[in-house]
């Protein structure tokens, strides 16, 4: 009896897999026809196939393969968009990446903390839980329209570098308010100690991970493995993110420093023979399409359109003040002391336009609605508003955004002749 149970939930689970699978394609392709981000029709069709209407889907009650896939697709997503992180031209605008990424992200988080404390009136470590899970930009979102956009190189870099960097953090400062809020503890010395902690040891971990699994398919002289790169990149971000959390330290910081590393591997001495190179990278980059599918269908499919339509005002509220409030001020903020950049005004104003919310933070979510943590509706209802907002109104955007500012590569080209 047992058995045949288990084989029944087997047989479910790959069907909602197919289900899961099959729904991304149609919406990649229906996305490529429309013109609009693909994790947006990810998102709605989640919400059609899911328990509030047609009901094919229903991953509430396999709760451990949920955590599973949110899991790995954030780590893995994260570890992509290190590998879009050039150290070359990051070298040139590091102060305002550096920035954006640590103190812009705090202040991100605590001002929608206080928007979302007066809109809510909800406690001050949910509304900062909220603040930290929606303040990172996303990498997996950024990638696909600059490659469809071509703009000022710096610009670019600095935008999925940022994003790619404050990924991570957004991450590690959601897992210590989280960690706050689950001990029922709070110490402003103990918890940047063990802010610290984590970043240090995502950092080592990541360094050692990335560089000791990648010397292992280098092409010489010691590529035991080289034949098998596809499946070590796989490999590293798991290693990755279980010996960082493992000692204590960030898992998602870990994953992304391998990524840095495997995407500027000549920077490390280490190449790849081309046929090891094409294999990882239609490897990764189909892995990554199943995750970024995955996540937002599943975050789609555990929308509960009672609990969106009862938030939706103030969740609306909360992502306008986001995207015309604190991306604003956390913009100017960090750019304003970078010197050497020499930021214009066209570029700054692109760089508070472009913020789209994605795959992290859908994840992060994911998360915490499965863990049934207080005020769980509240923050799938903000999350789900956000991410909808910014890539609808930002991610279609951001051509016509970019060639009004001027900063498009034909635009840039033809002004200097």
């Amino acid at each position: 009896m047992e058995s045949s149970i288990q084989t029944i939930a087997s047989n479910t689970l790959l069907i909602i897999f197919a289900v899961v699978a099959m729904t991304g394609i149609i919406c990649s392709k229906i996305s490529e026809i429309l013109k609009v981000p693909d994790v947006v029709l990810f998102l709605i069709a989640g919400i059609l196939i899911g328990p509030s209407f047609f009901r094919f889907i229903d991953i509430g009650q396999y709760q451990v393969e949920n955590q599973l896939i949110l899991t790995f697709g954030s780590a893995f997503i994260l570890y992509l968009g290190g590998k879009e992180i050039s150290l070359k031209v990051l070298k040139d605008v590091r102060i305002s990446v550096f920035l954006l990424s640590t103190l812009g992200v705090a202040i991100s988080a605590f001002i929608v903390a206080k928007i979302v404390g007066l809109t809510f009136g909800v406690s001050a470590m949910t509304a900062l839980l909220i603040g930290s899970i929606i303040a990172s930009t996303d990498p997996a979102t950024l990638v696909p329209i600059f490659n469809q956009v071509k703009i000022k190189d710096r610009v670019k870099q600095t935008v999925i570098s940022e994003s790619a960097f404050n990924d991570a953090t957004g991450a590690i400062l959601t897992s210590a308010v989280l960690a706050i809020i689950l001990s029922g503890k709070f110490s402003l010395s103990a918890n940047i100690y063990e802010l610290g902690i984590m970043v240090v040891v995502g950092v080592v971990v990541g360094i050692v991970t990335g560089i000791a699994l990648l010397k292992l398919v280098n092409d010489q002289p010691y590529g035991i493995f080289k034949d098998f790169a596809p499946i070590i990149s796989i490999l590293s971000v798991v290693i990755a993110y279980e010996v960082s959390t493992k000692f204590g330290g960030s898992g998602y910081m870990a994953c992304f420093i391998v990524g840095i590393i495997t995407g500027n591997k000549k920077n490390f001495k280490i190449w790849l023979s081309q046929t090891s190179y094409d294999a990882d990278f239609y490897v990764a980059e189909t892995l990554g399409n199943i995750c970024r599918m995955s996540i937002f269908v599943i975050l789609g499919s555990q929308v509960d359109l009672a609990v969106l339509g009862k938030y939706f005002v103030p969740s609306l509220l909360v992502a306008l003040s986001l995207m015309f409030i604190a991306r604003p001020i956390c913009v100017i903020v960090c750019t304003i002391f970078d010197r050497n950049a020499k930021w214009s005004k066209k570029e700054m104003l692109f760089m508070m336009w472009v913020r789209e919310t994605g795959v992290i933070p859908a994840a992060l979510c994911g998360i915490i609605v499965a863990m049934k943590i207080p005020g769980y509706e509240i923050i799938s209802s903000v999350v789900f508003m956000t991410i909808l907002m910014t890539l609808i109104i930002q991610g279609s955007t951001t051509k016509l955004v970019a060639k009004k500012l001027g900063l498009l590569e034909d635009q840039i080209t033809e002004s200097s002749k």
